[in-house]
């Protein structure tokens, strides 16, 4: 997968650091970000959701700005951010409100959400952009499916086409102002539309992309929807930072967006876990087993290798010759694997996820020395 070479666009405020906090762009790891969900007037709560997003994995986190005491409240939790995760970006997200980007920033927002054609016409946009260019701000101009302007969905219909000509429009905006510092988003609800507009801008711009699919749904109906939309994008090179909309808690946004980054191998968070699906061949616990390593890998600073978790000894190493470290499993036994090749036999079912990280201990033990040597 040969990514997209894009700008580099600065993600940071000078009222807090000279430097940028995050780079967005090409050669820079595709971000997880979420959203909070609490009402940002309570600094208190929206801090505390903020910090166990951090906590997740999260790696910029947007907060709405809706009027004076909402941007109060953002500054509030920009202020703590600034002491207890210094380097972690906070985004507004503007509606409307030209008034609300200028507090937002002057407030220490990183970047700014804005849609450019509900926020009042170009003088109030020129002055958002200037704001944004004193204190080094990034600002994304998100396109979604939902709310195109009337003359391109009468002109095209509410289509892809529509969606990239109003990103194209509004970037032409900003550019015009000599503002360059930008990211794009182009979101519909559906799949297909989402992929196809994301594709033709993509061909046409070099403008960093923050994927999404808007309005996805619960968690398993969003989960899978984003699977295939964003997996898809990331898999043609496309996109530079993600976020997965689900309705409810955000806390497993940053879960499904880490995990659709690691299995499309746009990056690498931690080791892959094989396991195998189960047939009348499986003579032991195998689902106990696979949770068990899954919950001492997720406690666990590991690099990112490959463990598999099988439940047949006669196929299991073979099938997955190429983890670095594996278990398969017979009746009531069963063996500990490396590349392939048997290491340790007749492991008792018990002993054998203690067997399993033993080995994966001496793996990366014997990495270390080869680096050193």
């Amino acid at each position: 997968m040969e990514r997209r070479k894009t700008r580099t666009v600065h993600i940071g405020n000078r009222k807090y650091s000279d430097r940028p906090l995050r780079y967005l762009g090409h050669n820079h790891p595709i971000l997880v970000q979420s959203m909070t969900n609490t009402n940002t007037r309570d600094a208190r709560s929206t801090f505390q959701q903020v910090k166990e997003l951090v906590e997740h994995g999260c790696e910029m986190v947007r907060i709405t700005v809706p009027d004076e005491l909402a941007a109060r409240g953002f500054g509030e939790v920009r202020r703590r951010m600034a002491e207890e995760y210094p380097d972690v970006p906070l985004i507004a997200d503007i509606h409307f409100d030209y008034r609300m980007a200028l507090r937002a920033i002057e407030e220490g927002a990183d970047k700014i959400r804005i849609n450019p054609g509900n926020i009042g016409g170009l003088d109030k946009l020129r002055e958002i952009v200037s704001a944004a260019k004193e204190y080094g701000v990034a600002i994304r101009v998100g396109v979604n499916g939902g709310s195109l302007e009337s003359d391109l969905v009468e002109k095209y219909g509410a289509t892809p086409r529509a969606a990239v000509e109003s990103a194209l429009r509004y970037t032409g905006w900003l550019e015009d102002m000599e503002f360059a510092n930008i990211v794009v988003s182009i979101k519909f609800s559906d799949v297909k539309r989402t992929i196809e507009a994301n594709r033709m801008f993509a061909e046409m711009t070099d403008y960093p992309i923050h994927l999404g699919i808007t309005e996805a749904g619960t968690e398993f109906t969003a989960t899978v929807a984003s699977s295939v939309g964003l997996g898809y994008l990331l898999l043609n090179g496309i996109g530079d930072t993600i976020r997965v909309s689900i309705a409810g808690s955000p806390l497993p946004e940053v879960r499904v967006a880490r995990e659709i980054l690691q299995v499309t191998g746009a990056r690498l968070f931690h080791p892959i876990i094989t396991v195998c699906p189960t047939c009348g061949r499986t003579e032991i616990d195998l689902l106990r087993i696979a949770e068990e390593v899954e919950e001492r890998v997720s406690r666990m600073n590991l690099p990112p290798i490959h463990i598999a978790v099988m439940g047949c000894v006669v196929n299991g190493p073979g099938e997955a010759r190429e983890a670095d470290v594996g278990l398969a499993g017979g009746r009531g036994s069963g063996v500990i694997f490396r590349k392939g090749k048997v290491v340790r036999a007749n492991v008792p079912e018990d002993q054998l996820v203690d067997a399993l990280f033993e080995e994966i201990e001496k793996l990366i033990d014997s990495e270390k020395e080869e680096v050193s040597d």
